[in-house]
C-alpha cells in the first residue's frame, strides 16, 4: 500500500510561490535610468553621499512602479516618497540631537504612526514603510550634509523615476496617445476577462474566472480613476476609455448571471467581448459584433449590453467609473479602528524594539568603528508589514534573500573597480528590481546587492558579514514580536473586512429587491460588494499562510466570504432576471432564502456582525419589494 505524501504546508507554500508574467521592459528601462545616471553625476560632481541618498529616493519609486495609468503613478510613487522624506527628516535631526532612549521612543511612535496609515491600502502600506525607513536610515546612516540636503537629495530621485514614468513611451506602444497606454490595457482586460468567463460558464473554472473578472475591474476603476487637477477627464482620448470602461460594467453583470446559472452558453456569445478588447487595445473601432442566442434573460442582457457597447464605444463623451469615495470619517475610523490598531502596534513594537537592539550593538561597538546602524531596524521594517506577505514567509524569504545577495555583493565588491564598478552595479540592480519582485526572496536579494553597492559609493566599508548577522536578528526579532499577544483580539482586521463586504453585499442586494430602475446606483453598489470581497479575501489567504499558533485565527473565515461571494452573485443574477421579466423566479428565491439562512447559522462562529438581510418577496407574485 503507497503512502500519499504529505501536503506541503500553507506557510511554506506561500513561501516557495513566485509570480508569473510576461517581462515589465518599460519598468527594466527606468530602472537602468533611474539610480544609476543619478549616482554618475553626483559623484563627476563631488557629492557622492548625496548621490547615494538620490539615489535610494529612486530605487524605493522603483519599488512602487508598479502596472497602471500614468496618473496613478503619481501618488503610487509621489505619496510614499514625501512620506519617505519626512521619515528623513525626522531621522536625521532626532538622531543628531536625541540620547538612545529618547530616540528609540521616538521611532517607535513613526512605528505606530507608519503601521496605522499602512491599513488604508497600498499606497498607504508603501507610504508608511518609507516613513520608517527614511527614519532609520536618517538616524543610523550619519552622512557629512544637513539634514534638508538630504531631503531634497532623497525627493529628486524620487522626482527623476516619476519624471521617466510619465515621460517615456512603454516599448512597442503605436497605438493612439500613448499617455494613456495604461488605461487602455487595463479596459482591455476588463473585455477579455468577459470573455474568460463566457467561455468558462457551466464549468469547474467558472468561480476563478468570476474573481479574475473582479480584479480587471477592480484595476481598471482604480487605473481610470487616479488623481487629477479637474474633476472630470480633460481629453477625448481619456473621455473614450472612461465610456468603453462603463459599456463593460452590463456585459460583466451578464456574464456574471450566466456563470450562475452554470449552463454552457454558445461559443460566440465570448467572441463580441473579445473583439471589443482587441478595438480597446489597439485604439481601433469595434467593428461588427456576433449576436449571442436570446434564449435567456441572462443572454439577453448579454446582447443588450452588446448592442449599447457598440453604439457608446467609439464615442468620446465620457462615463462614470461608479466609484464612491472614502469620506474622511472613514478613513478616521479605519486608522482609529480596529486594522489601524493592530497593524500600528505590531509595527511600533518590532520597529522600536530593533531600535533598540540596534542601539545597544551600536554602543558596545559590535558595528566596529563606523556609525552606521540602520540595517537592522530596515530589515525589520520589510518583515513586520502584515500586508507584505505570512509572516513565516517573509522571514524564510528576507533571510535566504539577504544571505544571497550579501555573498554576492561580497564577491563583486572583491573584483569590480571603484566606484566604476559599483555604479555599474547599481545600474544593473535597478533594472533587475521589477523582474524580482515577482519573488520576495529575489527581490531582497537584488535590493541588497544595490544598498550595499550603494553605501560603499558613500564610503561605508564593505559588510557583508555583519549585514548577514543584522538580518537574521531582525529575523528573530519579528518571530518573537509577531506571535506576543496584544491588546487587540487576534484575527480582528479579518472580522472588520468581513463585516465590510457583508454591509456592502446588503446594501447591493436592498437596491436589487428595492426594485429601482437606477442601474447606475446598482453597478457602484455591485462593485464596491465585489471589491470589498476580494479585500476580504486577500486578508483570509494571508492569515491562513501564517504559520498554526496565527493561522488558526481565520478559521472559518474562508467559508463565510465563499457564502457572501454566492449571495452577491446571487444578486447579481436577481437584478438581470427583474430588468427582464419585472419578477424572480423560484430558484432566485430559493437561493437568497438558504443563503441567508446559512450566513445567520456561520457569522456567531466566525465573529462577523451582520445586518438583517432583506427577503425577497415570493417568486408567484412578481413582487421586488421585501418584508423586514
Amino acid at each position: 500500500m503507497s503512502r500519499t505524501a504529505p501536503a506541503v504546508p500553507l506557510w511554506l507554500a506561500h513561501a516557495l510561490r513566485a509570480q508569473r508574467g510576461p517581462v515589465p521592459w518599460s519598468a527594466v528601462t527606468r530602472g537602468v535610468l533611474g539610480g544609476g545616471p543619478l549616482l554618475v553625476a553626483a559623484v563627476l560632481a563631488g557629492w557622492p553621499t548625496l548621490g547615494v541618498v538620490a539615489a535610494i529616493g529612486a530605487m524605493f519609486a522603483g519599488l512602487n512602479d508598479r502596472p497602471g495609468s500614468r496618473r496613478v503613478s503619481v501618488s503610487r510613487i509621489g505619496v510614499p516618497a514625501l512620506a519617505g522624506a519626512a521619515g528623513l527628516l525626522v531621522g536625521t535631526y532626532t538622531g543628531d540631537h536625541l540620547p538612545a532612549v529618547l530616540l528609540t521612543l521616538t521611532l517607535t511612535g513613526c512605528g505606530l504612526v507608519a503601521g496605522a496609515v499602512s491599513a488604508l491600502g497600498p499606497v498607504g502600506s508603501s507610504a508608511g514603510t518609507q516613513l520608517l525607513v527614511g527614519a532609520a536610515v536618517g538616524a543610523g546612516m550619519p552622512l557629512p550634509e544637513p539634514g534638508g540636503q538630504r531631503v531634497l537629495a532623497f525627493l529628486a530621485g524620487a522626482a527623476w523615476l516619476l519624471l521617466l514614468r510619465l515621460a517615456l513611451p512603454a516599448p512597442g506602444s503605436r497605438a493612439g496617445d500613448f499617455r494613456f497606454d495604461g488605461e487602455r490595457h487595463a479596459v482591455a482586460r476588463v473585455y477579455e476577462a468577459v470573455a474568460a468567463l463566457l467561455d468558462a460558464t457551466g464549468s469547474d473554472t467558472a468561480i476563478a474566472r468570476r474573481a479574475a473578472l473582479t480584479a480587471a475591474l477592480d484595476h481598471a476603476q482604480d487605473v481610470l480613476a487616479g488623481p487629477r487637477l479637474r474633476r472630470y477627464a480633460g481629453s477625448a482620448a481619456e473621455r473614450r476609455l472612461h465610456a468603453q470602461y462603463a459599456a463593460a460594467l452590463p456585459l460583466a453583470e451578464a456574464a456574471t448571471a450566466l456563470a450562475w446559472a452554470g449552463e454552457a452558453v454558445p461559443a460566440r456569445a465570448s467572441e463580441g467581448p473579445r473583439r471589443l478588447a482587441v478595438a480597446v487595445r489597439g485604439g481601433v473601432p469595434s467593428g461588427p459584433l456576433p449576436a449571442p442566442s436570446r434564449s435567456v434573460p441572462a443572454l439577453r442582457a448579454l446582447d443588450d449590453a452588446l448592442l449599447r457597447a457598440a453604439v457608446a464605444f467609439d464615442r468620446a463623451d465620457g462615463g462614470d467609473l461608479h466609484t464612491r469615495r472614502r469620506s474622511r470619517a472613514a478613513l478616521t475610523r479605519t486608522l482609529l479602528g480596529t486594522r489601524g490598531q493592530e497593524y500600528g502596534l505590531r509595527v511600533a513594537l518590532c520597529f522600536g524594539a530593533s531600535v533598540a537592539v540596534a542601539q545597544a550593538l551600536y554602543h558596545a561597538r559590535w558595528y566596529g568603528q563606523h556609525e552606521y546602524w540602520y540595517w537592522l531596524p530596515v530589515t525589520a521594517v520589510f518583515l513586520v508589514k502584515p500586508d507584505l506577505g505570512p509572516l513565516a514567509s517573509r522571514v524564510l524569504n528576507r533571510a535566504a534573500g539577504t544571505v544571497l545577495g550579501a555573498l554576492l555583493f561580497a564577491g563583486f565588491a572583491a573584483v569590480l573597480p571603484r566606484p566604476e564598478g559599483l555604479i555599474a552595479l547599481v545600474a544593473v540592480s535597478g533594472a533587475l528590481i521589477p523582474v524580482a519582485a515577482r519573488h520576495f526572496a529575489a527581490q531582497t536579494t537584488v535590493i541588497t546587492v544595490l544598498v550595499l553597492a550603494l553605501v560603499m559609493v558613500g564610503g561605508e566599508p564593505q559588510a557583508s558579514v555583519a549585514r548577514i548577522g543584522e538580518t537574521l536578528l531582525a529575523c528573530a526579532i519579528v518571530l518573537v514580536v509577531g506571535h506576543l499577544p496584544m491588546p487587540v483580539r487576534r484575527g480582528g482586521a479579518i472580522r472588520v473586512r468581513l463585516t465590510e463586504a457583508g454591509d456592502a453585499a446588503h446594501a447591493y442586494l436592498a437596491h436589487v429587491l428595492d426594485g429601482s430602475g437606477d442601474r447606475a446606483a446598482r453597478w457602484v453598489l455591485r462593485r464596491e460588494a465585489y471589491r470589498a470581497l476580494a479585500e476580504a479575501r486577500g486578508a483570509i489567504a494571508l492569515a491562513s499562510a501564517e504559520l498554526p499558533a496565527l493561522a488558526r485565527h481565520a478559521d472559518g473565515a474562508d467559508e463565510f466570504a465563499a457564502l457572501l461571494e454566492r449571495l452577491v452573485d446571487t444578486t447579481t443574477a436577481c437584478a438581470v432576471h427583474l430588468d427582464d421579466t419585472g419578477r424572480l423566479d423560484a430558484r432566485h428565491a430559493e437561493q437568497l432564502a438558504e443563503l441567508r439562512d446559512a450566513l445567520d447559522r456561520r457569522r456567531e462562529r466566525v465573529g462577523v456582525r451582520l445586518p438583517e438581510l432583506p427577503v425577497a418577496g415570493r417568486a408567484d407574485d412578481g413582487a421586488r419589494s421585501v418584508r423586514p
